[in-house]
């Protein structure tokens, strides 16, 4: 059953902060230069701003879920001494190819899959066929398609080679800079 809101669905590395590879210490989180001003705009237009996340080195035995959670606690922290906020973080812990027998797993939240827009959805009331998708990866805009809501692939992160190599049956609805420009563009449609 989906819910009556639009949300945006922000990938998390390299598209709301850099992706430095598997980020196994907090003190690694670079958020864009955008990024505060940019959510500041989604929250002042009353669009819940959600993450969704794969985070297979918990399968891989690089980190901990524990440290997944004190991840998204300390860029909450950073975000709101710029004033905005993310209102909820969903990750996918599992990889078929992982180390950690419970995760080590197909599974149902692993992007593009739609679980976690499905949990968020069935959580915070949202309607995932009015809501926007963004990522610099393709299985961020097959999620998208995944869940019939609107992909917008950014160039930050592995946008820009993403963009180079298409994937037949995955196609954007928009290609832009970064968030910024995906939020603007987002903005006009609501």
């Amino acid at each position: 059953m989906s819910g009556t809101r639009p949300a945006v669905f922000l990938d998390r590395d390299g598209t709301l902060i850099e992706d430095v590879g598997y980020l196994d210490d907090v003190s690694r989180i670079s958020v864009f230069p955008w990024t505060i001003d940019t959510l500041r705009a989604l929250n002042r237009a009353g669009l819940p701003v959600v993450v969704v996340t794969n985070q297979s080195g918990i399968a891989r035995k690089y980190f901990s879920e524990a440290f997944v959670r004190e991840t998204h606690r300390a860029l909450d922290a950073r975000l709101a001494e710029g004033g905005v906020r993310v209102d909820a973080y969903y990750y996918c812990p599992h990889h078929p190819d992982g180390t950690l027998p419970d995760y080590a797993r197909e599974c149902d939240c692993r992007k593009p899959r739609p679980g976690l827009i499905d949990r968020a959805a069935r959580d915070l009331n949202l309607d995932p066929t009015r809501s926007f998708v963004v990522g610099d990866k393709w299985g961020d805009i097959g999620l998208a398609q995944a869940v019939a809501a609107r992909g917008v692939l950014v160039r930050t992160g592995t946008g820009a080679v993403a963009e180079r190599q298409p994937r037949p049956g995955i196609k954007a609805d928009v290609v832009v800079d970064n968030l910024a420009a995906a939020a603007s563009w987002i903005l006009m449609r609501c």
